[in-house]
């Protein structure tokens, strides 16, 4: 059932007028474990590059808060708006690479892939600097992973120090804690926080509706006590925050009266390895690329690939491009607007030597500002539980004037000049060029517009 061309419009990042799609599934898995090629020419800093922007910045602000209105509290003023800028212009540049890296890629399904990843384990800063590090969480916690096993990837992001900071782990106090009962002592009511525990089970490992209850949740919080990030921003289990005491999670005691951080790692193992995890893992892979209602029959597939792995990802993700739903000639989802702009811009060539060039200003208004108005802000999700994946979320008025109104405008912003209508719609769509499309291509009145309805049209839209 494998379509070259399919391939590369549902599981890839669409196709390209001079990089030749997979050739068969081999292909695309054994892409996904070769070298980084993409990472190396598109570089993104990791978490570990970026934290010295956090040190530095709060360094100042204390600086300049205890010495305000003195010339060493301007100084310290002056160093904090100068970190500031920066670290915007380096997200820029993390914006831009990322959209390269979907442009020159091969291996389509890796971008793919660590972007959904990236999304099931959302996360991202809530006040200055570290509001710009979702791009070097992903590439240190998230990339790494996404050809392992779902235990380490999920514990390499549920303890990442932007996670704990993205779900206040970090103000979390076990209330028998050293801490804790010096909080009580004092009348200060500083105490347990849910929101990690409560995520991980409904949304990173069971799902939604899945077997564990309020008091799971509470043990499963009273576990992660401890798990903090020092003022450098980088992970630090403090045991006075810690509860002392074994905690009970789905029936199982981790955890004793000294508390360490193997007993986090032990637990979330055994959700990962959870049958009930299984079934999630592969129901959400399955609607993100194949449909929003999948064959009852790849999940099955997809989820004795998981168990009989041991939450390994590379034969889920076999067993998904192997089974014959997955290759369905009708096109079931409706691209996300990341995955819409990226794939016009893969089919139109816009590379590194125009984007490279392209100014923070210009980048922002002819692709950060659409993807906003699309409703997809980069990086930006409005809760913890990502980006909705079903079609009526993004075919409404609103969202599709707006992609209509990209279309339209951006090829002409991005490239001085535009390819020929007839040739575009071919290598935009390939087989898949409809024969209403091909028409209004050949019939337009100029290359703009010619573009534009191959962009907007339900063929282009679609995976």
């Amino acid at each position: 059932m494998f379509e070259p061309e399919i391939a590369d419009i549902r599981f890839g990042t669409g196709l390209s007028p001079s990089i030749a799609p997979p050739a068969s599934v081999a292909d695309m898995l054994s892409g996904l474990t070769g070298p980084d090629a993409m990472a190396a020419r598109f570089p993104i800093e990791s978490f570990d590059e970026f934290r010295p922007r956090i040190t530095a910045f709060n360094l100042a602000r204390r600086t300049r808060n205890k010495n305000r209105g003195t010339p060493v509290g301007d100084k310290a003023d002056k160093e904090r708006k100068a970190l500031v800028k920066s670290a915007r212009s380096a997200y820029a540049d993390f914006f831009r690479n990322a959209l390269l890296r979907r442009i020159h890629t091969e291996t389509g399904l890796r971008e793919r892939l660590a972007f959904f990843w990236g999304d099931h384990f959302t996360a991202h800063g809530k006040v200055m600097i570290i509001k710009w590090s979702t791009s070097p969480y992903i590439e240190s916690a998230i990339r790494p992973h996404i050809t392992g096993k779902f235990e380490d990837l999920l514990i390499a992001a549920v303890t990442h120090p932007l996670m704990l900071h993205y779900l206040d782990q970090n103000i979390s106090i076990g209330p028998n804690s050293p801490a804790g009962k010096r909080a009580q002592k004092k009348g200060q009511t500083k105490g347990l926080n849910e929101n990690l525990a409560r995520e991980v089970l409904e949304l990173h490992t069971l799902g939604v509706g899945g077997p564990y209850s309020q008091d799971d949740v509470r043990q499963l919080a009273e576990l992660f006590t401890g798990m903090t990030y020092n003022k450098e921003g980088a992970f630090n289990f403090n045991k006075n925050l810690a509860e002392p005491g074994a905690e009970t999670v789905l029936g199982s005691a981790y955890g004793s009266d000294t508390a360490q951080v193997e007993d986090i790692h032990a637990a979330l193992r055994a959700l990962a390895r959870h049958p009930v995890t299984a079934r999630h893992i592969a129901s959400k892979l399955a609607r993100h690329f194949i449909s929003d209602t999948p064959d009852p029959a790849l999940i099955a597939a997809m989820e004795t690939a998981y168990l009989d792995n041991d939450g390994a990802l590379m034969p889920v993700y076999e067993a998904m491009l192997t089974h014959p739903a997955s290759w369905q000639t009708t096109a079931q989802n409706v691209k996300l607007p990341l995955d819409f702009i990226a794939t016009a811009l893969r089919a139109l060539e816009i590379n590194d030597q125009y984007l490279g060039r392209t100014r923070e200003k210009e980048l922002r208004n002819a692709l950060y500002i659409p993807l906003q108005i699309m409703g997809q802000p980069w990086e930006k999700p409005t809760g913890p539980d990502g980006w909705p994946e079903e079609n009526n979320h993004w075919i409404t008025p609103q969202f599709m004037a707006a992609r209509l109104q990209w279309a339209l405008a951006a090829p002409q912003a991005l490239r001085r000049t535009l390819p020929d209508p007839r040739a575009f719609a071919s290598a935009a769509l390939g087989n898949r060029l409809p024969q209403d499309v091909r028409f209004a291509a050949e019939a337009a009145e100029n290359r703009w517009e010619g573009i534009a309805l191959v962009l907007s049209s339900p063929a282009f839209q679609r995976q």
